[in-house]
C-alpha cells in the first residue's frame, strides 16, 4: 500500500483528534504514519496503534508554553507558531523523512513547516481546514473585527459600522504578507515563490473542509476545495461517575474551552455558576490547575472528557469556538454561548450566530455575568433550539472521516 503522512500539531487536541479520525478511516487503503514535534496529545496517536515519527528538534516546555499563548489569542501575531529559524531547522529534516518513507501525500492542519517542506520536495500537500479559513470567506467580507483589537478609537474611525469594519479586516487578511514573513524567508532557499498572504500559505494542493456547504453558505468554491463533513474526535475515555450520575432535574450546561482557554476567565465563569438554576459539566481542569478556585456545588470540574458522549447530555454549550468543539456542539443539538480566543474561533462562532443558534461574546469585554445572561437567554430561545436541531440533521448526513478517506483513495491511492 502507498503511504500517507499525517503531520500534526501534537499539542493541539482538536488538530490531533481530527487527524486520528481521518487516519482510522484511511488505514484500510494506506500505510499511515504520523509525525509530530511534541505535545501531550501524541499519546492519543500511539493509543490508536499508529506509528509515530517523533520529529526533531523537539518542542521544549518553553516553546510549548509559548504555543499555548498563541492558541489562547494572547499574542500579537495569532498565527505566529514558527520563526524563520525554527523553519530552517525543521524543513531539511522533514524533506529527509519524506525521502525515507516516500509518501504519496502529506496531510496537516497546523504543523505549518510542512507547507514549505512538501512543496520543496514535490509531494502533494493536503490541508484539513474549514470554510472560515479559506479565501472565499474573506472575499465575502465575513471575518469580524478581532476582539483583541476592539478599541474605542477603532470604532470611532469606522463610525461604529460593523459591516464596514468586517469588510476592511477581511480585505486586509488577503493583502497582508507579514504573517507569512517567516515562510517567505525560508521558502526561496528551496526555489519556492513568495506567498501573498497567510491563506495562500496554508491552502494545499487540495483542501478538505471539515464542515458542510450549509454552514457558511458559499455560492460556490474552487475545485481544490472539498467539503467532507465534520470531523469530531471520537476519543474513547472513561466518563467519571459524577458526570454520568448527574441529576437531570435542571438544565445542564457543558462548559469546555479546548486547548486555548484563558485561565482567569475560565475561573471567573466557574465562580459565576454558583447558585444558578442549572448544573454544569466543566472539563477545564487543565486551565485552572495552577489556580485556587472555589468550585460551586452545582459544577463538576474534570479533565479531558469525550465530548461526543458528554456534550449531548447538555442543553447549552459554553465553548471557545474551536472547530471540533463547535461541530460537537452542533451535532449534540445544543445552542452555543461562545467566547473566541482568536480570530479563527471568532469566525466559527460568527457562522453559528448567522445560523441563529449562538451568542458570541467579546473576549476582551466578556464577564461571567455576560456568559450567564447569554445562557439564560438561550435556554428560553425556542427558535435557537429549532435552528440548531435543523443544522444537526444536515450535519448527520455527512460522514467526515469516510468522505476524507474516499477522497484520499481517489486522488492518491
Amino acid at each position: 500500500m502507498k503511504t500517507l503522512v499525517f503531520a500534526v500539531a501534537g499539542y493541539n487536541l482538536a488538530e490531533t483528534g481530527r487527524m486520528i479520525e481521518i487516519a482510522k478511516a484511511a488505514r484500510k487503503h494506506f500505510n499511515v504514519i504520523f509525525a509530530s514535534y511534541g505535545g501531550q496529545f501524541e499519546q492519543l496517536i500511539e493509543g490508536e496503534g499508529f506509528p509515530l515519527e517523533k520529529m526533531s528538534p523537539r518542542l521544549t516546555e518553553k516553546k510549548l508554553a509559548r504555543l499555548r499563548v498563541v492558541l489562547s489569542g494572547e499574542a500579537l501575531n495569532t498565527v505566529g507558531y514558527l520563526s524563520a529559524e525554527e523553519l530552517a531547522a525543521r524543513v531539511p529534516n522533514e524533506i529527509a523523512f519524506f525521502k525515507e518513507v516516500n509518501p504519496t501525500a502529506v496531510l496537516t492542519g497546523w504543523c505549518l513547516s510542512v507547507t514549505i517542506s512538501t512543496r520543496a520536495a514535490g509531494i502533494p500537500f493536503v490541508n484539513v481546514l474549514h470554510s472560515t479559513t479559506v479565501r472565499e470567506y474573506y472575499e465575502a467580507g465575513l471575518q469580524s473585527w478581532p476582539d483583541r483589537s476592539d478599541f474605542g478609537f477603532v470604532r470611532w474611525l469606522f463610525r461604529n459600522d460593523e459591516e464596514r469594519m468586517n469588510r476592511w479586516v477581511s480585505r486586509l487578511v488577503l493583502k497582508l504578507a507579514a504573517p507569512a514573513r517567516a515562510y517567505n524567508a525560508v521558502g526561496p532557499m528551496y526555489g519556492l515563490p513568495k506567498f501573498k498572504n497567510f491563506i495562500d500559505l496554508i491552502e494545499g494542493d487540495h483542501t478538505l473542509l471539515a464542515d458542510i456547504p450549509e454552514w457558511v453558505g458559499f455560492r460556490e468554491v474552487r475545485p481544490t476545495l472539498h467539503y467532507i463533513g465534520p470531523l469530531p474526535a471520537r476519543i474513547d475515555r472513561r466518563i467519571p461517575d459524577e458526570v454520568t450520575s448527574m441529576p437531570r432535574d435542571k438544565p445542564i450546561v457543558y462548559f469546555a474551552m479546548g486547548s486555548s482557554g484563558k485561565p482567569a476567565l475560565v475561573a471567573e465563569i466557574l465562580a459565576g455558576f454558583r447558585n444558578k438554576p442549572y448544573r454544569v459539566i466543566a472539563p477545564v481542569r487543565s486551565h485552572i490547575e495552577q489556580m485556587t478556585v472555589d468550585i460551586p456545588e452545582n459544577v463538576v470540574v474534570t479533565g479531558f472528557l469525550p465530548a461526543h458522549k458528554v456534550n449531548p447530555m447538555a442543553d447549552i454549550s459554553v465553548i471557545h469556538g474551536g472547530q471540533n468543539t463547535v461541530m460537537n456542539a452542533c451535532l449534540s443539538g445544543t445552542p452555543i454561548v461562545g467566547i473566541g480566543m482568536h480570530p479563527e474561533q471568532q469566525a466559527n462562532l460568527d457562522a453559528c450566530v448567522r445560523k441563529g443558534f449562538a451568542v458570541r461574546l467579546n473576549k476582551k469585554r466578556a464577564s461571567a455575568s455576560d456568559v450567564l445572561a447569554a445562557v439564560d437567554k438561550l435556554l428560553r430561545d425556542k427558535k435557537a433550539a429549532t435552528a440548531v436541531k435543523t443544522f444537526r440533521g444536515q450535519l448527520a448526513e455527512w460522514n467526515g472521516p469516510e468522505n476524507a478517506a474516499r477522497f484520499l483513495k481517489e486522488h492518491y491511492g
